[in-house]
């Protein structure tokens, strides 16, 4: 709801608000955003010191807020006369950028105070301004303070409230950061996975799988061949934040242990956002190491790049992927897969920043990029004293494709971790729609019913989309270690489909971009459907979760890949 609010009424915030003149844009405010509680673990620390510095990311309304999702609808249902018919970077950013009315009146009004706007994105869609604690709260008659977090120390300036010109309401989205906290990052849900750094005996069988999850038993599992991709343009970006280095010597340990047929001086390239780094003199974390050693491990002879976000991030509380993005989106030619392992609660975001990150990705995707994410490790999510469910973060954005998680072999069934559910920001995609229909139509008459009724939007976005194996991979970090989870799962996939981008490409043909459209109407013949096991957690005393049925369901998505069939749907 917009609310009115007067600036000599301000008592409420700090005191700098009232000696600010009435001008044309100040005479009357409207709050844009607004919270009444904090977010759980943090408290006021105090007032933040007026000189402090702040960066304040300003989000311009775009000149048609549907052009970018109806472009990559375009470009990526197979039924379109567009489809493969993917944009240009410049043609991408002149269906993101803002009416140029808005453009000149939040530069007029920032002029009026004596500031100066750094456009941030291709699209100039977000723009950038340098101001301290006592210029913010006099400009957005806010209360900028300085808030902790109890159990991870972290700290943060934000503002409960914040409000701009009545005269700019419908030309500015929203200003970050102000009324969003950071998510501490021992509270990421795709670090959350089990794993033991020691040597594992092997079992004998006849299968490859039988010893492990290893290049080899994946191969086997999901046909993918040992073929060397061919040609260079070909790339699959993978991302790596937090620290998670991937270390060069260990990748080559890991290539002559289980790739002994390629070259074990493989390499990969690494693109640095955010003040990240490729340090090869810190301990390995694992992620890292098992992100890269099987992409580069699974896609033979793809060009990989390791994307790494450090953590000086300029996105705020965005924590680096809004950066992340916009880095691809300023490339004249970003990789065609950008496979990513992390991410984050839905609800610790609000829907309007959500959906500037989830657009952006829309527009990435409409230039020919397949973007997976891991759906997270903690089954259906669980939220302290709720009985909702908890869906993540950016598996629920209906513009990329969520990557579940399986385990076993002999059968391959849901992984009891992964994440998977219904979002409750954005509705059902028309792409899923029916198969979304006919899960919960299964589920009115199944057992999980009673258990579940209530608990999630049955009217959302249902994700993971597809899945992969997710359990006991081997990993070398100076021994051979054994981690599990969708983080896993996702550059499996991700392989696959460079892979397959690799083959398009030997015929003249653009790659495959934004999946899921193709997935749900064709490509759902290339994969095999899992129909057991579920996603079952322990939450507040009692056991919850989703179970694995025949179509799609939100544990496993369509199913896994398989890459012959996958081959024989493009035609190729």
């Amino acid at each position: 709801m917009v609310v009115p609010t007067r600036l000599l009424a301000l008592a409420l915030f700090t005191s700098l608000a009232l000696a600010t003149p009435l001008s044309r844009y100040s005479r009357e405010l409207l709050v844009h955003e607004r919270r009444e509680h904090l977010p759980l673990g943090f408290s006021l620390a105090g007032p933040a010191a007026p000189s402090t510095p702040l960066k304040l990311r300003i989000a311009l309304a775009q000149n048609d807020p549907n052009a970018v999702v109806n472009a990559l609808y375009s470009v990526s249902d197979p039924s379109s006369d567009r489809y493969g018919q993917h944009l240009s970077k410049d043609e991408a950013a002149k269906l993101a950028a803002p009416n140029s009315r808005s453009l000149a009146a939040v530069n007029s009004w920032l002029a009026e105070h004596g500031l100066n706007a750094t456009t941030l994105t291709p699209a100039g869609d977000w723009m950038e301004v340098q101001v301290d604690v006592s210029k913010a709260n006099s400009l957005l008659a806010a209360d900028f303070s300085l808030f902790t977090h109890g159990s991870s120390g972290l700290e943060a300036i934000r503002t409960l409230s914040y409000s701009i010109p009545a005269s700019l309401k419908g030309h500015i989205d929203v200003i970050h950061p102000t009324t969003v906290f950071p998510e501490p990052v021992d509270s990421n849900m795709t670090l959350k996975r089990r794993s033991f750094h020691e040597p594992v005996s092997p079992r004998e069988s006849s299968s490859k799988c039988s010893n492990g999850t290893t290049p080899a038993c994946l191969q086997e599992l999901y046909n993918i061949p040992t073929t060397v991709a061919v040609v260079a343009s070909n790339k699959l970006g993978v991302t790596g934040r937090f620290g998670n280095n991937a270390h060069y010597d260990f990748l080559e340990e890991f290539l002559k242990k289980y790739r002994p047929d390629m070259d074990p001086k493989t390499n990969f390239t690494v693109s640095l956002v955010d003040g990240g780094n490729n340090d090869q003199d810190v301990p390995s974390v694992s992620e890292g190491e098992l992100d890269i050693q099987y992409s580069v491990g699974l896609a033979t002879n793809v060009s990989v790049d390791y994307i790494i976000v450090g953590v000086k991030w300029q996105d705020g509380a965005l924590e680096g992927y809004l950066d992340e993005v916009n880095y691809l989106l300023s490339l004249d030619n970003p990789p065609q897969v950008l496979t990513t392992s992390y991410g984050f609660s839905e609800s610790s975001m609000p829907f309007e920043l959500t959906d500037k990150l989830c657009k952006a990705y829309a527009q990435l995707g409409a230039r020919g990029v397949s973007i997976l994410f891991a759906a997270g490790d903690s089954g259906v999510g669980c939220k302290q004293n709720s009985t909702s469910f908890a869906p993540t973060f950016p598996s629920n954005c209906p513009y990329v494709t969520s990557v579940g998680g399986t385990q076993g072999y002999a059968p391959e069934e849901a992984w009891d971790g992964s994440s998977g559910g219904f979002s409750n920001y954005y509705p059902t995609p028309a792409y899923q729609s029916s198969a979304v229909s006919t899960y919960l139509s299964t589920l009115t008459s199944s057992s999980l019913a009673n258990a579940t009724e209530g608990r999630f939007n049955a009217s959302g976005r249902g994700f993971p989309d597809v899945s992969a194996k997710a359990d006991d991979f081997r990993v070398w970090e100076n021994t051979v270690a054994s981690l599990y989870g969708t983080s896993a799962a996702s550059p499996t996939f991700g392989s696959v489909i460079a892979l397959i981008n690799d083959r398009l490409a030997q015929k003249g043909k653009s790659p495959l971009g934004f999946l899921n459209p193709w997935l749900y109407s064709k490509g759902v013949e290339g994969l095999k459907d899992i129909t057991s096991g579920n996603s079952s957690i322990e939450c507040n005393g009692e056991s919850v979760g989703f179970e694995a049925v025949p179509g799609w369901d939100p544990v496993t998505g369509l199913g896994t890949p398989d890459f012959d069939k996958l081959l024989g749907v493009l035609e190729l």
